[in-house]
């Protein structure tokens, strides 16, 4: 058994979005952004499945200003 689900559904504003969720019900990452459709909400999940099983992990530095 996974530890971890995509799962695709239709939020309230009738976008679709993706979520990873782990088995023990916490989600671990989501779209972060609606899509027009089903099928463009699968492709999204798939290209993050595709492209990041081996992603480095690196540290980034947020600057604190952002008023230059």
């Amino acid at each position: 058994m996974a530890s971890a689900t995509f799962e695709c559904y239709e939020d309230n504003a009738g976008q679709w979005r993706w979520r990873l969720v782990h088995r023990n019900g916490n989600i671990i990452a989501d779209s972060g952004e609606g899509y027009a459709s089903r099928q463009k909400c699968e492709q999204g999940l798939n290209s993050v499945k595709r492209n990041a099983p081996e992603a480095d992990v690196v540290t980034v530095d947020i600057p604190t200003d952002t008023h230059e």
